[in-house]
């Protein structure tokens, strides 16, 4: 009686393992080698495609510093005040000199005036006259070149302000309050972007790095809170330098939202470096059994397990494709679930 219940029980058990083993109207897959692209890991580093200095047009020391790293600015923007103790002098000297001509203007303009009735009335001469007319003329000329230094000078003095030629992000400011500087020196330096990622990588792969390649690039941090994978989003290679400089290649990547990374920051890029020719199977093919996977051979018996090795996970066609680096053949048929 013992016995009977045992076999009993023991059909039972295996009825569904039997079952789990040839599932009915399963769909097969057949491997077939497939082309995809070799990556390579290496580190990009956020730059902005222009990088312009704020520089002081007249020299001075330095009065007043309105922004700081990292600031945003926008076009015209004061970003500094450059003061020349000198410019006051010499327009007090420049107002001084504008006063006396115009006496002097004054005075001319009378004589002139005099002359002109002395000469109606009979009794001036017109040498008389025409020295008057001169000497007023000089006079004036005298006041106009006058005017125009005074312009001059004031046009230095409000030069003084040092405004920003773009608008961007401030990368450095390399002065300090009352700092003595001269014409032309920086006083920050703004990066207005857009920002882009330069790639350097080894020589060996110059002619695999093509304009317009795709590549992926990790999120900022390369891990995202709780220990899960590190993101990625696509980005495109936009420009390769024909020089090699220190037998490295230098490429340009463009990628979608990177203004709010620092400058200089380094990010993750996977790189296509070459092709290679692998087997593949859908990733639902794969069964893991105790930490080995296995995917089931259709065979003219049924059908068999056979233990894999796995490579990397990628998308060909749309659809996801697991890697198989052994443990299968081109033309072998996979079952699928």
């Amino acid at each position: 009686m013992f016995r009977t219940i045992v076999r009993a029980a023991a059909a039972g058990l295996a009825l569904p393992a039997a079952l789990a083993a040839a599932p009915a109207g399963a769909a097969e897959f057949v491997v077939q080698p497939v082309i995809v692209a070799e990556m390579k890991a290496v580190f990009g580093r956020v730059e902005s495609r222009i990088v312009v200095p704020a520089r002081a047009r007249i020299g001075g020391s330095v009065r007043e510093i309105r922004v700081g790293e990292g600031d945003r600015v926008a076009v015209g923007q004061v970003v500094a005040v450059v003061v020349d103790e000198k410019l006051a002098l010499q327009l007090d000297a420049a107002d001084a000199r504008i006063e006396a001509l115009n006496s002097q203007a004054r005075n001319a303009r009378v004589e002139l005036e005099r002359s002109q009735q002395l000469r109606a009335s009979g009794t001036g001469t017109q040498a008389r006259l025409d020295q008057a007319r001169m000497q007023y003329e000089v006079t004036t000329s005298q006041l106009a070149a006058a005017r125009a230094d005074k312009a001059v000078v004031e046009q230095s003095a409000r030069e003084g302000e040092v405004f920003a030629p773009a608008a961007g992000r401030v990368l450095t400011v390399p002065v300090t309050l009352g700092s003595v500087i001269l014409a032309g020196e920086e006083i920050a330096r703004i990066a207005p972007g857009p920002y882009h990622l330069r790639l350097s990588l080894p020589e060996r792969h110059a002619a695999e790095i093509v304009r317009g390649a795709d590549v992926l690039v990790g999120d900022r941090g390369l891990t995202q809170p709780g220990g899960q994978a590190a993101r990625t989003r696509s980005g495109r290679i936009v420009k390769v330098y024909p020089e090699i400089a220190d037998g490295r290649v230098i490429a340009d990547v463009e990628v979608a939202d990177i203004g709010d990374y620092f400058v200089n920051e380094r990010m993750l890029v996977s790189v296509p470096v070459g092709r290679r020719t692998v087997l593949a199977v859908p990733p639902q093919a794969v069964r893991t059994v105790h930490g080995v996977d296995y995917v089931r051979l259709a065979t003219a018996a049924g059908g068999s397990d056979v233990a894999v090795i796995l490579g990397e996970t990628f998308a060909t066609g749309g659809e996801a494709r697991v890697e198989v680096l052994s443990g299968l053949r081109a033309g072998d048929r996979v079952v699928l679930p």
